[in-house]
């Protein structure tokens, strides 16, 4: 398990140096509280960016990206929720997705929208 977790950080840690050299600015990394975790949370210009890291070895099951399940989305979005009551903000808020595979970082902006979460 530990070579997976520290896969995950330096995943994570690429993504940041990536959406860095984007112009985001990093506020946080790995928000958590009891119903998920983000694994980003950033600002780019006037928006507030919570970001999905996904990272694989090897496209062989599919892209990254597309293992972003609806219920990892809930999941994001409730946590986001929770982040908004610690953190309260006028900015606009946004969900994007960071894909690392085969030496490539792929961004999706505005990945998915809270409203189409039930």
């Amino acid at each position: 398990m530990g070579g997976s977790v520290e896969r995950g950080r330096a995943a994570e840690a690429r993504a940041a140096a990536f959406l860095r050299a984007l112009g985001y600015q990093i506020l946080e990394r790995n928000y958590r509280w009891r119903g998920g975790e983000i694994d980003l949370i950033a600002r780019d210009g006037d928006c507030l960016v919570f970001v999905e890291v996904k990272a694989r070895r090897s496209e062989r099951f599919g892209l990254p990206e597309e293992h972003v399940t609806p219920e990892k989305r809930k999941k994001l979005v409730r946590t986001a929720q929770r982040y908004l009551l610690e953190h309260p903000t006028d900015l606009a808020i946004r969900f994007d997705v960071v894909a690392l595979s085969r030496g490539r970082a792929r961004l999706h902006k505005n990945a998915f929208t809270p409203d189409l979460i039930d």
